[in-house]
């Protein structure tokens, strides 16, 4: 059996040596001509116009440099590239371009359709991107966690936070909530995953807890989790080899979404060139082109990054040394209890039992029972007789649970009973003081 002893996280030195042997081909150099031409274009406008209250945030992003978390780029990518397409659409031209002659205007829809279907293709492939590479890096841990109902009870309570958040985003979008009110509420959402993943390795809060029933954790996963973030830790190695040609592309689909919002406001008294047209054709081109090229290699170079040390060593092993069931004999006429201390409401009472079984099969009654501070009992799960059972219950209480195994029924046979018993606090998304907003970091895309 392989074994896990002498592993550690991985350093910034040993990525970049795995980093060393994919490099990335450059960006065209028709990334940085254009990206110039269309924010020349754009400050044309500005010229005799001065920029409205509005326009004077989007100015003042434009000027400044890209976020410096890759993924952060990511979301940026998106949200300019869907306020693109929205100013593409017929319906929000500037009512004078609407009006053109039949032939200008027959034209421009033409045009106008293209660069959003290159864009919404380019979209696609980015959610794509980030949905492969978000349940990568949640399987990869979760490779190394326990692999019992306490493994399925974690994907489960993610299942449960991934619906919760959509209903947050659905509510906002209902509520009439811009683009960029949405891509701030998913980037917020994003963040709070990374210092769910974060807590989890500085073992901080609820999640001591979480660590110290998940017996199975390999501490060098722990480790990783917590030293992935360090302020000169692999991730930087990360941005500062692929950061680069991200932050121009990223600036190159900004200067576009800024012309088309400048331009639209100003088109009844400076209408856009054919020319300038011609200039955006080309951006939008090469900026589709060059990204979708991005996305293809960075996903091949994260999805084998060395960071994700193998499940194969560390699975088996961990399988082996951390069983930690129990057996225990049952005299007939008896029971057998277990009491569990609940600190947190919505956590989960899980469990996992068998029978021992001889020549004769036989089961054993099971329940389940609060009690209270003053020794009063609640029965929350009705005795049922099982030969064996996987389960769970959610609390709704803080406090002692009881469960019992009843073999009272019996008046001859004695039962064997080999379980598994654990308390898992629910996963909670942490309201965070400004001193640590930025805690807690693990990027991969």
């Amino acid at each position: 059996m392989a074994s896990t002893e002498g592993l550690v996280p991985i350093t910034r030195a040993f990525l970049a040596s795995y980093y060393d042997k994919h490099p990335f081909t450059p960006l065209s150099p028709d990334v940085t001509r254009l990206s110039s031409q269309i924010r020349s274009m754009a400050n044309d406008f500005l010229t005799q116009h001065p920029p409205t209250q509005g326009e004077g945030v989007l100015i003042d992003e434009a000027d400044q440099l890209p976020p410096h978390k890759i993924d952060e780029n990511m979301w940026k990518n998106r949200e300019y590239i869907e306020e693109t397409i929205f100013l593409l659409e017929s319906s929000n031209w500037p009512e004078v371009l609407k009006q053109q002659s039949a032939p200008d205007c027959a034209e421009f829809a033409l045009t106008f359709g293209q660069l959003k279907d290159k864009l919404h293709n380019t979209l696609k492939a980015l959610e794509s991107f980030q949905i492969k590479n978000a349940e990568h890096v949640f399987n990869t841990v979760m490779t190394y966690l326990p692999q019992d109902f306490r493994g399925t009870l974690l994907r489960q309570q993610r299942e449960r936070s991934e619906r919760n958040k959509q209903a947050e985003v659905d509510t906002l979008v209902n509520s009439g909530g811009s683009i960029r009110d949405r891509y701030a509420l998913l980037w917020k959402q994003q963040m709070d995953r990374r210092r769910q993943l974060a807590q989890l390795g500085s073992a901080t809060g609820v999640y001591k807890t979480l660590v110290k029933y998940l017996v199975g954790v390999p501490q060098v996963l722990l480790d990783f989790t917590r030293q992935i973030n360090d302020d000169d830790g692999p991730m930087e190695e990360q941005r500062h080899r692929y950061g680069p040609p991200l932050y121009s592309l990223t600036s190159m689909i900004l200067y576009v979404r800024l012309f088309l919002s400048i331009s639209w406001a100003r088109y009844d008294t400076k209408k856009l060139k054919r020319e300038e047209i011609a200039i955006l054709e080309q951006a939008i081109d090469v900026y589709t082109t060059e990204l979708e090229r991005f996305l293809t290699f960075i996903g091949e170079v994260f999805a084998n990054a060395p960071f994700f040390i193998s499940a194969d060593v560390v699975g088996a092993l961990e399988a082996g040394k951390n069983d930690d069931y129990k057996e225990i004999n049952i005299p007939a006429g008896k029971t057998y209890e277990v009491l569990l201390s609940v600190d947190v409401v919505n956590s989960y009472i899980a469990w996992d039992f068998s029978l021992v079984q001889g020549k004769i099969n036989m089961d054993i009654g099971f329940s389940l029972e609060f009690v209270s501070p003053t020794g009063e009992k609640t029965l929350m799960l009705p005795s049922r007789r099982y030969e064996s059972d996987q389960g769970n219950f959610c609390t709704l209480m803080a406090g002692s649970y009881k469960l019992i195994w009843d073999n009272t029924y019996s008046t001859f046979f004695k039962k064997v009973i080999r379980y598994k018993i654990d308390c898992i606090p629910p996963v909670t998304e942490p309201v965070q003081s400004d001193s640590s907003k930025n805690a807690g970091e693990v990027e991969a895309g």
